[in-house]
């Protein structure tokens, strides 16, 4: 009889759960039994890894031979347990020295002739690993560079099972043929989703996106976003069509500070599982950038899909921005399902398969035209939608949602001296973010002794009791809750946003034209501040 394990990992959304892979071989009639709560991908691996292990040059063992995943309660999927099961076979079968796989975790999917194809989610399965105390892992080539950005773990990359073999023998390592140059490497496919698209949820280099200084006019929706920017706060742009809402949106990710390392594994874990990894990029530096179209459901937004819940669009924006354009005409039960990981920073998913809870801290920009037709604001435009059309129009962004969205700016129609660049043009992407970055660290040195990175994050009784404003800076503020025009939850977001403006004009702490200027901000009603008050000059 002959006995051997190893490990790999399991996903649970963007979680791991370390697998022991045990494979027992026993005098009978020869049979291949896979146990342990395999879906039918898993199933599959049987017959893939009884090919690969043949075709590598190794005796498949003709015995009763039962392999096992453990713990049997979690439920396993995918093709990355394939390596795994071709090792503990080979240790069973005394090719291979079973004290020499007993403490390694290998991931990767076998074809029939061997090769080590690459899987999604590698990362976070690594990650796992690391935690649960192991430090030797085995992946296939192509995402060896992935594995690497854990700390502490010692990483093998390998190409086909023969390499694998050798390695772990003390044999010549044999040279495998790599694709011809020139030629796309097949080998990659298992790290996209089909129809997902490479980059999907990837905004462009500073260098290459767009620039803020394209942008004319809009000189109050401008300051509104280098204050969501350097607050992390979210955003409502309204107006007419034509006026530039879209554009400024697309211009937010610029202005954001680079991710932090810790950042960057979050996001790129997402990514990872999510599969659209760039091919050649391991780590995501840039904030991400996603733009559902109007017509994606909830479960697109939030995360589902069959068996268990995939990541949505509030995951894949994680740490960066979650752009919906035309909002009003998003499903409302779709709207209303980003209330929560607004508030919470991740979403939970429960369906039937299990639970999974994904990160979701994302900065939430909105764009949303008056009315059905766009031109309701506009003088002499010549809007033909009755009143009840543009009230139930409007009031498809429910108040719960908006309560919840710090920055509320109309984008004027543009002028035509703005237009023709009369009054000189904006400033550049690069001038804004440097100013955001300023105002970061000036926030990161405030919060350096607390679980928070940005304005948004603090809580309302930390602003109340801790984080206070100058003496006599809150009396607007306090006037608007008595009359009913701000919530308990808005004046908050004031005081966050009140924080932010000052930061950026670099305030110890906000004052009245601060508050004043975060409250026209909230509530979209002027306050007579003029476009610059709160900036640094």
């Amino acid at each position: 009889m002959g006995f051997a394990r190893t490990c790999s990992v399991a996903l649970v959304g963007v979680e791991g759960v370390v697998v022991e892979v045990q494979a027992d071989l026993e005098p009978g009639v020869a049979a291949f039994t896979l146990v342990g709560l395999p879906d039918k991908s898993l199933s599959e691996s049987r017959d893939r890894v009884r090919a690969a292990v043949v075709n590598s040059g190794a005796e498949w063992p003709q015995k009763k031979l039962t392999v096992g995943l453990s713990p049997a309660s979690v439920p396993k999927g995918g093709s990355g347990f394939d390596l795994a099961v071709a090792a503990a076979v080979l240790g069973a079968a005394e090719r291979i020295d079973p004290r020499t796989i007993a403490d390694l975790v290998l991931i990767g999917e076998l074809g029939l002739d061997g090769r080590v194809r690459p899987v999604r989610g590698i990362l976070p399965a690594v990650l796992a690993a690391a935690e649960a105390g192991y430090s030797q892992v085995v992946v296939p080539e192509q995402t060896a560079g992935e594995a690497s950005l854990v700390p502490g773990v010692s990483v093998l990359g390998v190409r086909t099972l023969r390499q694998l073999i050798a390695v772990l023998t003390d044999e010549p390592v044999p040279d495998e043929e790599a694709d011809e140059e020139g030629r796309p490497d097949a080998m990659l496919a298992g790290l996209l989703v089909p129809g997902a698209g490479i980059g999907t949820g990837l905004a462009a280099t500073p260098a290459e996106g767009p620039d803020l200084a394209d942008v004319a006019g809009q000189h109050r929706a401008r300051l509104a976003l280098e204050v969501a920017a350097a607050g992390g706060h979210h955003l409502l742009l309204s107006g007419p069509p034509g006026a530039g809402k879209t554009m400024l949106a697309e211009r937010l990710p610029g202005i954001l500070p680079p991710l932090t390392r810790q950042e960057s594994l979050e996001v790129t874990a997402v990514h990872s599982v999510a599969g659209i990894l760039p091919p050649g990029e391991p780590l995501v530096r840039r904030a991400p950038y996603c733009a559902p179209h109007h017509s994606a459901t909830m479960q697109s937004l939030v995360g589902g899909g069959n068996g268990l819940p995939k990541p949505g669009a509030v995951s894949l924006a994680h740490r960066g921005v979650l752009f919906l354009d035309e909002a009003p005409e998003f499903s409302g039960k779709a709207l209303d399902a980003l209330r929560q990981p607004l508030e919470s920073g991740h979403v939970v998913i429960a369906r039937a398969a299990g639970v999974v809870r994904l990160p979701a801290r994302f900065l939430l920009a909105l764009a949303a035209n008056p009315c059905p037709c766009g031109r309701h604001t506009l003088y002499g435009a010549g809007c033909e939608c009755p009143a009840s059309l543009v009230r139930r129009y409007q009031a498809r962004l429910s108040g719960p949602l908006l309560d919840r969205i710090d920055l509320r700016v109309e984008a004027e129609p543009v002028t035509r001296a703005d237009l023709l660049g009369q009054g000189g043009r904006g400033e550049t992407t690069a001038a804004v973010a440097a100013r955001v970055h300023e105002a970061r660290t000036r926030t990161a040195a405030r919060l350096a002794d607390t679980p928070w990175r940005v304005n948004s994050e603090i809580p309302g009784h930390e602003l109340r009791t801790r984080y206070l404003a100058a003496p006599g800076a809150l009396a607007t503020a306090e006037r608007d809750v008595e009359r009913g025009l701000l919530t308990a939850r808005g004046l908050d977001r004031v005081l966050r946003v009140a924080w932010t403006v000052a930061d950026l004009a670099g305030h110890d702490r906000p004052d009245s034209q601060d508050i004043a200027l975060a409250l026209e901000l909230r509530t979209g009603v002027a306050r007579g501040v003029p476009v610059g008050a709160g900036e640094p000059a």
